[in-house]
């Protein structure tokens, strides 16, 4: 089991570190690579279509060939697109090199999960998959710090050899460690009927619902964490130092309120934490438009991590509570909308030259205002059985 658990959590940090670790070095590479503003978001964007794309065909394809070898091929396209981005000369391979290391991310993501699911039981899998969901909020805290501390000595293509040797440690250990734990093939026994999977229908408007809210909440928080070297080192002129210190303390604040949120539901319940986030979320927006000082930016700031981490987890739980049969799918759908929709709005208004503080602003409070309709709006409850309602927590946190 403490294998699996190793090299799950080493699968699953390829996908904020090649995030978080760069964003520091973004002005350099604009310098560097004569890119604009508008490339800048759109190597974010060909990330996570990258991510997308993989997450799409990664499950299926270890279900068939097993766990390992998804793993160790992700790990390796990783790696080497990264390579390949430290020794881009101009925009267009930079691109290529971030659609890569996106394809191996997402990879590495869906089989940790997968295994995970293999491994451990549900209540263990509970708890193991909230502390790896601390562990990923863990990493916008290092990675500014690290990345500035790197370019203190070295020039910005030594953050994507980094993100190169965290790829070749993680192939190593999907060699060496890891075990296959793909299971059996299925049986006449545990093989859902198709009656059963027809009534888990993803066109029920709750489903829909949440789908919508839960692709605002990722499309808001990737927003943030990609024009954040914009907003604040270019727009404030803040410096690489006060750069780092501002995003370890925003996801300081992530990692409070979700460690927090398990007591806040047994005190308030799941509705009041949905509308406080995209409350919260408005809120943000608002001090965005005032915007008479770096501390009222600062607080905004601090009002999206807190509104997406108090929100996001409830309003999956909701998405995935009517599907037992179809767990799995509603996850992939959930995770690919909420990719593709956030891919979709960086690139777009970056196309569109939109400035970063007006792209925040407009997603947050068109988001937020939509959300929060969603949720005000009287729907019925969609029927949840007693198996779907006790695997929802576990569906969650893997999706």
């Amino acid at each position: 089991m403490f294998r699996s658990l190793l090299c799950a959590s080493a699968l699953v940090l390829l996908y904020p570190t090649a995030i978080d670790l760069y964003l520091v070095g973004l002005p350099n590479i604009a310098t560097a690579l004569g890119a604009s503003e508008a490339q800048l978001h759109m190597a974010f964007s060909v990330y996570l279509a990258g991510m997308a794309a993989s997450m799409a065909v990664a499950g299926r394809v270890s279900d068939q060939l097993g766990r390992k070898p998804v793993a160790i091929v992700a790990a390796v396209i990783f790696m080497a697109a990264s390579l390949y981005a430290a020794q881009a000369l101009h925009s267009s391979a930079f691109l290529w090199a971030r659609l890569g290391q996106g394809i191996g991310a997402g990879g590495c993501y869906v089989v940790a999960f997968a295994i995970l699911r293999d491994t451990l039981a549900e209540p263990q899998r509970a708890k193991v998959l909230t502390m790896l969901n601390g562990i990923t909020c863990i990493m916008p805290v290092l990675a500014p710090v690290l990345g500035h501390l790197i370019m203190l000595q070295q020039p910005w293509t030594a953050l994507f050899y980094t993100m190169a040797a965290l790829g070749a440690a993680v192939v190593v250990l999907a060699l060496l460690v890891l075990n296959e734990s793909r299971p059996g093939p299925l049986t006449a026994t545990n093989t859902p009927s198709a009656p059963e999977q027809r009534s888990e229908s993803f066109l029920q408007a709750p489903f829909i619902r949440f789908l919508i809210i839960t692709s605002f909440g990722v499309t808001a928080i990737l927003t943030y964490v990609n024009v954040s070297p914009l907003l604040l080192m270019q727009q404030l002129g803040f410096s690489r130092s006060d750069y780092a210190s501002v995003m370890a303390a925003t996801a300081l604040i992530s990692m409070m309120v979700s460690f927090s949120a398990p007591w806040l539901l047994g005190r308030v319940g799941e509705r009041p934490l949905l509308l406080l986030s995209q409350v919260s979320f408005i809120g943000a927006a608002l001090l965005l438009l005032i915007g008479s000082s770096n501390s009222t930016l600062l607080v905004a700031l601090a009002l999206i991590c807190a509104g997406f981490a108090c929100g996001f987890g409830v309003a999956m739980s909701q998405a995935l509570a009517p599907y037992q049969a179809r767990a799995g799918v509603a996850s992939s759908l959930l995770g690919i909308a909420q990719i593709c929709s956030s891919a979709l709005y960086i690139w777009l208004l970056g196309w569109l030259q939109v400035s970063a503080s007006t792209m925040l602003l407009v997603i947050l409070a068109g988001g937020g205002v939509i959300s929060l309709g969603f949720l005000l709006w009287p729907l019925s409850p969609a029927p949840v059985t007693a198996t779907a309602n006790n695997e929802k927590i576990s569906g969650t946190a893997g999706s």
